[in-house]
């Protein structure tokens, strides 16, 4: 019981279910917690509903309303550090992470890195299905971090990760600030900064096929901005 997925979810009954019965048919033992913030199309209930199938496998943090990715993330981070996890990763609920690649970042996170990050744009890496100006910006982005941060990750604005536990105890969590693109910056910058070591793993990123994307204009211009304020971190 070392290994604990973090999903969140918000309106993604079209996908939960599945996703958690691919992670939890992996070899590994995979531990799953899913922070749902209020979904009113009902994914808690799908999730209550598989628990006891999975004899303790499966659990559920429910939060009050939308919000935000960063701030779900933190408690899912919180939860795992009050129990015995010491390899916690962050992956989305819609396959576009694929579940399988899960074993791959384990694998690295386990013998040579601190930090894992399932990559598009390390070599190897590849996006299918997005429009051509989502990769621009997505990419864009990508070299625009590099240079502002210094910080050698190809893909800095990543959500696949896979994080040793000694890593998650030493980042003051009440201090990291930034909730959209700009929390998976500002997550793996601190990180570095302190020392841990970051190593990519080539993943092919698919877009999703259900539910609705939870991309804004908002959380652009977050990571655009807030690149320059973690320098001063």
């Amino acid at each position: 019981m070392d290994k604990l997925v973090i999903i969140p979810t918000y309106n993604e009954k079209e996908n939960i279910e599945k996703i958690i019965r691919k992670v939890l048919s992996l070899s590994g033992d995979y531990h799953i917690l899913i922070v749902d913030d209020g979904s009113p199309d009902g994914t808690a209930g799908i999730v209550r509903s598989l628990q006891s199938e999975f004899s303790g496998r499966i659990h559920l943090l429910e939060r009050k309303g939308k919000l935000g990715l960063g701030t779900a993330y933190i408690a899912g981070f919180k939860w795992a550090l009050e129990r015995s996890y010491e390899y916690i990763f962050e992956m989305d609920a819609d396959f576009s992470h694929d579940p399988e690649d899960l074993n791959r970042l384990y694998a690295v996170c386990s013998t040579t890195a601190d930090v894992v990050v399932g990559s598009r744009y390390t070599k190897g890496g590849k996006v299918v299905n997005w429009p051509w100006d989502r990769i621009f910006i997505s990419k864009g982005g990508a070299m625009y971090t590099k240079l502002i941060t210094w910080m050698p990750v190809n893909d800095p604005t990543a959500g696949f990760i896979c994080y040793r536990r000694k890593v998650l105890n030493t980042i003051p969590l009440d201090e990291v600030h930034f909730v959209g693109y700009a929390f998976q910056i500002e997550m793996k910058y601190r990180a570095w900064k302190l020392g841990f070591k970051i190593d990519e793993v080539p993943i092919t990123f698919r877009d999703r096929k259900e539910g609705v994307s939870k991309m804004s204009g908002g959380i652009i211009k977050e990571a655009m901005y807030g690149v320059w304020k973690m320098r001063s971190f």
